[in-house]
């Protein structure tokens, strides 16, 4: 067949080197979400949903938009934001550790 020896492989795509710039990536646009949304939020223009910012969380982008919530102080004093997006980094954390090391 013409693809046999070009078949794309999950671990060809999965590697670490890609995992970590996905990683990278993703906390910088969460960071970057913060920074915008708040941006907007002073000038009184319309804002980024907050179930986006959740997605980009879940993605894992949780250090990148729990750093921008507390750098930028931005919705800080709401309970979701405080309680939820640390609770999906942790379960992601806990996630990441048994699929990669008690897996084994």
């Amino acid at each position: 067949m013409i693809f046999d020896d070009n078949t794309i492989k999950a671990e060809n795509i999965f590697t670490v080197q890609n995992i970590v710039i996905y990683l990278i990536i993703i906390n910088i646009i969460g960071f970057a979400i913060m920074f915008i949304d708040k941006q907007k939020a002073k000038k009184g223009k319309w804002r980024i949903p907050e179930k986006v910012i959740f997605i980009v969380t879940a993605l894992e982008g949780g250090i990148g938009t729990i750093s921008g919530m507390y750098v930028f102080r931005h919705k800080t004093k709401k309970l979701n934001f405080t309680i939820g997006l640390p609770f999906i980094t942790i379960l992601e954390i806990i996630g990441m550790l048994y699929f990669f090391v008690l897996n084994k």
